[in-house]
């Protein structure tokens, strides 16, 4: 089965991923690397019984040295940074994807003065893309940058030329996940060919075809929005590029959009883990490497109203401490109108790694200071959020 997309130059779904790739790299939970080639000839998603160069054992021993030096590398470097230089590392500020000098110049001082961990890119073309991640790349030295994108529909969500496919109601009609896999792994290849390295996506959330996020969402069985998306997410990091599952704890049942204010979950504790949790569940039990937190505010999980993104009760209680996620949390753009009231600081200390779209970067870098001298945020919380930055950085966004 194939996804049929359109663009100005079409190119076909890969039928096995796992023909291409041969090994698929993706970060599991706990803070480690799975090389799936044993896997391929073990049966799943992507089989292939003509790989059989990697028993379980080597590629678990591939995993545990993998994994060793990329915390090492993400230690030491981080103890090499001061502390602005670890504050700008948990900031991706957003922008165009076109080359022009004034975006240039612009990201130039981003990466020079702010010390920035890489940028989200909006509308603009491939070759503006591949100008900005090639730019930040050289101006970055040791650290790589993420260069990030939403791609609910493929890169021609944002890139114009590139190809864009069916929404994920849509696919939820025929899809399976060997073809979300598919999927998943040709967005990832094709970013990879531009220097993306993040995509923010899959969208998990449950809900309606009539509810605020409509044709974004895989609809209202949990389900199959788990099973879909996790292949998805597994298809974009089989092929090197970092998968973020959004928008946490589950955006399908508010009647508001967050990006105009704050989205209410209604639904009590028990609903939400028999439905808006269980995608998440998954893609931590899977493995898999980012989640976005949104702008939703949970009374059944925080009586503060707090919108999820700068809430210590869903970041630590909720997704580290019970969900055991280990991976990297990202924050929805911080400026959207779910967001007001809060900043940069909130979100770092209630438990995000990495801080999305911040209106005006200098003075968010300038609030994760100040809320390090009032005491809001410690230097070791500020310390361990950029490690897991670098750590992700190593597996995805370097050479």
């Amino acid at each position: 089965m194939k996804i049929v997309g359109h663009c100005q130059s079409p190119a076909p779904i890969f039928n096995s991923c796992y023909r291409r790739a041969g090994r698929c790299l993706r970060a599991v939970a706990g803070a480690a690397v799975l090389l799936c080639t044993a896997a391929c000839s073990h049966g799943g998603i992507g089989q292939n019984t003509d790989v059989t160069d990697s028993t379980p054992t080597e590629a678990a021993s591939e995993v545990a040295d993998f994994t060793s030096e990329a915390w090492a590398w993400a230690d030491s470097v981080t103890r090499s940074m001061t502390t602005v230089q670890r504050a700008g590392q948990c900031l991706m500020p957003s922008v165009y994807a076109v080359g022009d000098r004034a975006t240039m110049r612009r990201l130039r001082e981003y990466m020079i003065d702010c010390h920035i961990g890489g940028v989200l890119l909006l509308r603009g073309d491939s070759a503006g893309a591949e100008a900005i991640a090639d730019s930040l790349g050289q101006w970055s030295g040791e650290v790589p940058p993420w260069i990030a994108i939403d791609a609910e529909w493929g890169l021609g969500m944002r890139l114009a030329g590139e190809q864009v496919y069916p929404r994920n109601f849509r696919l939820a009609e025929t899809a399976d996940e060997q073809m979300m896999f598919d999927y998943g792994y040709e967005v990832g290849e094709r970013c990879r060919e531009i220097g993306i390295n993040m995509v923010l996506g899959p969208v998990v959330d449950v809900g309606p075809l009539t509810g605020v996020m409509g044709t974004r969402t895989f609809g209202p069985d949990p389900q199959l929005a788990a099973s879909l998306g996790v292949a998805y997410a597994m298809g974009v990091e089989g092929a090197g590029v970092m998968s973020v599952a959004k928008h946490f704890p589950g955006h399908g049942s508010p009647e508001a959009d967050s990006h105009n204010r704050v989205a209410v979950v209604k639904r009590d504790g028990a609903d939400l883990r028999r439905i808006d949790l269980i995608p998440f569940s998954e893609y931590v039990a899977h493995g898999l490497s980012g989640i976005m937190a949104g702008y939703l505010s949970v009374p059944a999980l925080d009586l503060t109203g707090r919108p999820a993104a700068v809430s210590p009760a869903v970041l630590q209680d909720l997704l580290r401490d019970e969900m055991m996620f280990r991976g990297l949390i990202l924050t929805d753009a911080i400026n959207m109108g779910g967001a007001r009231g809060y900043d940069a600081a909130d979100a770092l200390a209630a438990g995000a790694d990495l801080v999305v779209a911040p209106a005006n970067t200098r003075q968010a870098l300038a609030e994760i200071v100040q809320a390090l001298s009032s005491g809001t945020l410690t230097e070791a919380e500020l310390s361990e959020r950029c490690r897991r930055v670098l750590f992700y950085k190593y597996l995805f966004a370097g050479n």
